[in-house]
């Protein structure tokens, strides 16, 4: 009897290290090792973004933990060697996210050539979000802004390549 409780403690403990090692994973990190597609950077992207073609999605972390991905088109902005994201979107599940606090992560994904083999995006950038809280920075972000309009801005602190 005293050693099946002596199991079955071992199981408990050992459970419990797992979940609080399964909590500090880092998703971002540990998503992909190996990176088979191109990777868009600095102005290239930018202006890859800013050409309104291809496919492009913000992920947040929904308030019970699951993901969450919206589909919108964004836009780019650099103030000296910083890139920012414009992000516009009507209230939803995603706007409720980012009022929750949650972290961003965007992806853009070049359309493929007209003479491509693959006809899917193999080249573009997922880009690790950090909200913009900066007041000058903000009312330089907002002077590109159409009239009547506040989007939301990110400061586009990590990118990765596609996948």
């Amino acid at each position: 009897m005293k050693k099946i409780i002596s199991v079955m403690l071992a199981c408990v403990l050992l459970l419990a290290v797992a979940c609080a090692a399964a909590e500090t994973t880092d998703a971002v990190t540990t998503a992909s090792v190996a990176n088979y597609y191109g990777a868009l950077t600095g102005d290239e992207l930018m202006n890859a973004v800013n050409s309104y073609t291809g496919f492009y999605a913000v992920a947040s972390v929904n308030p019970d933990g699951t993901p969450n991905i919206a589909y919108f088109v964004y836009g780019m902005q650099k103030i000296g060697d910083v890139y920012y994201v414009q992000l516009g979107i009507n209230p939803n599940q995603t706007t409720a996210n980012i009022e929750n606090g949650s972290e961003l992560m965007a992806m853009y994904g070049a359309l493929p050539a007209a003479d491509a083999q693959l006809m899917t995006a193999t080249n573009g950038a997922k880009m690790v979000l950090k909200k913009v809280d900066d007041e000058e920075i903000l009312a330089e972000l907002l002077k590109t802004a159409p009239e009547g309009y506040t989007p939301m801005y990110y400061e586009v602190i990590e990118t990765r390549p596609l996948g």
